[in-house]
This record gives structure tokens, C-alpha cells and sequence, in this order.
């Protein structure tokens, strides 16, 4: 099969396509025919060695939707065919989803939303399981006010229909271009990208890594969830601080899709490149402004 990777670190020059042998499922684990696989700014962070792993052969890819080729050992619930979409979670591994096969536990998948095509749903996956963990995180009651920065961005604009669900009345920080957008994702409040909002909040979701900043917007005694490891600001004023990380989690994943599916739940495509491209699609990813998910698309 073929699948793209990196073998020394850099730019987007630096991904190859190769040839590699389709993976087999393990117990417990299924062979996903991948149809399309969501690139995101992590993918750029384990091209350019954030992670690691100097000397090997590392794959790309978090995100897929596609269908069940192949079930391993003691699966249950899962048949041949059935579409589905999953976590592929690992920054340093020797494949991912960017490939025409892919490897998942089973218990990483979900039955793909029914509404919309795998190009729409390869952008599900990362993006509704960070802003879903998030909200929960912040573990305010409804009624109250958050503060969600990089509110136009994919994981931001999840988060904000999600909080807003939630019953959180939400201010979304955003660029002046985008206000209209974010209010019809949910928000009641706007600030513009460099202001502040007009006074402290219970909680912030700082989608922006915005950090510092972003925990000076919080009331004494709030709450700040940043979706970055390692990349949280120092607590301070008796606010909570939460260093949200991913995890693989099929069953809060179906529920996301349920809610795709119900149309509570907007999921964007930036632009389309074909597995051979995507090189390509690394070098869209460092552009700025983008809204949506990129995905590389597999016949």
C-alpha cells in the first residue's frame, strides 16, 4: 500500500510517499480501508521533529474515515463494510492514517455519521474529541460565561457549538472577519483577535494558545483549559488550570457523530488533496487563516 511519511525531519519538502505492506489487526483491532484522513497542525509538529524520534521512519495521520476491511481477533460489533470513523492516536509511529490502510483498536472507532461523506467526517475525529474533552474540563455549571479563543479554528468552532449546547453562555475570540460565523455557531459574545473581553469570565478555552493572556481574562477562582501539553500558563488568583490532551475514546466519538448527524453539529472542509499530494497539503498547513479541516482523499 501506500502511505506518506517522513525520514529526517524539515518542511513540507520532506514527505515521501512510499510503498510499505498493508498492516494486519491484531486482538482487538481492525483494518480501516481508509477513504479520507484529516491533516492537522500536528501532523506539521512530527514533520518538523517536535516530537521526536530522529532516525525513524514516522508516519502521518490522527484522523480517518473510511470503512472495516478487517477484523482482528475477539472484535465484536464491527462487520466488513461498516463505515466508520476513529482516533489514530500517537505523535511517533510508523504508520498512520495517512495511508490507504490503517491500522485502530477497535474500541477507537465509531460508526461514521450517516449525513454527511468521509471527506466531511475524516475532520470529526481529533478536532470533536479535543473541543468535546475541553468543555468537559471546564466543569462549569450552565449559565455560566467562557471565553473560547481561536473560536473561528476547527477545534474552536466545535467547542463553541459544544459549550453552547452545554448551556455555557460563550464569547467567541476570533478575527473582526469572523463574527457573524462564530454567532452562528452559538456564541452570545464577541471580541475581536488583540482585545479583550469586557470582564472576567468563569472559564477560558484557549483553542489559541494564548496562554498568559488568555488566564488573565479568568475571574479569581475560574477556570483555564488550554489544549497544548506543556504549553499552560503558571495558576495563579486560585484559578483551576487543565492541560487538556487527547485520547482515543470510540464511544464519546459516536456520540459526536450522533450529533452530525442530528445537525447540532458543523463540521468544515478547508480543501481536498489526494495521497499523492501531500506534500502538498503540509505546505497548505503552515498558511494562516485557514477554516476547516485539510483531508487527503484515497479512492
Amino acid at each position: 500500500m501506500r502511505a506518506a511519511v517522513v525520514n529526517g525531519f524539515g518542511g513540507p519538502e520532506r514527505v515521501e510517499i512510499v510503498r510499505v505492506p498493508v498492516p494486519r489487526p491484531g486482538a482487538g483491532q481492525v483494518l480501516v480501508r481508509v477513504r479520507a484522513a484529516g491533516i492537522n497542525p500536528v501532523d506539521g509538529a512530527v514533520r518538523a521533529g517536535v516530537f521526536g524520534g530522529e532516525g525513524q521512519r514516522i508516519g502521518f495521520g490522527w484522523d480517518v474515515a473510511g470503512e472495516v476491511d478487517e477484523l482482528g481477533a475477539d472484535v465484536t460489533g464491527w462487520a466488513v463494510g461498516d463505515r466508520v470513523v476513529g482516533l489514530h492516536y500517537g505523535p511517533v509511529k510508523p504508520l498512520g492514517t495517512h495511508a490507504e490502510y490503517a491500522v485502530l483498536d477497535a474500541s477507537a472507532l465509531a460508526a461514521a455519521p450517516a449525513g454527511v461523506d468521509d471527506v466531511t467526517a475524516a475532520g470529526l475525529p481529533l478536532s470533536g474529541l479535543t473541543a468535546a474533552r475541553a468543555v468537559d474540563q471546564l466543569g462549569l455549571a450552565p449559565g455560566s460565561t467562557v471565553l473560547v479563543t481561536g473560536a473561528a479554528g476547527m477545534v474552536g468552532g466545535l467547542a463553541v457549538q459544544l459549550a453552547a449546547r452545554a448551556g455555557l453562555v460563550v464569547t467567541a475570540l476570533a478575527g473582526a472577519e469572523d463574527e457573524a460565523f462564530v454567532r452562528g455557531l452559538g456564541a452570545a459574545g464577541f471580541v475581536p483577535r488583540g482585545s479583550a473581553p469586557a470582564g472576567p469570565v468563569d472559564g477560558v478555552l484557549d483553542a489559541a494558545v494564548l496562554g498568559e493572556p488568555a488566564l488573565g481574562f479568568v475571574r479569581d477562582g475560574g477556570v483555564y483549559v488550554g489544549l497544548r501539553p506543556h504549553a499552560a500558563p503558571a495558576a495563579e488568583r486560585g484559578i483551576r488550570v487543565v492541560e487538556q490532551e487527547v485520547a482515543a475514546d470510540g464511544a464519546r466519538l459516536a456520540r459526536l457523530a450522533s450529533l452530525v448527524d442530528a445537525g447540532a453539529l458543523t463540521l468544515r472542509v478547508a480543501e481536498t488533496y489526494p495521497l499523492a499530494e501531500a506534500a502538498g497539503a503540509h505546505a497548505h498547513l503552515t498558511k494562516s487563516g485557514t477554516r476547516g479541516r485539510i483531508v487527503l482523499t484515497l479512492p
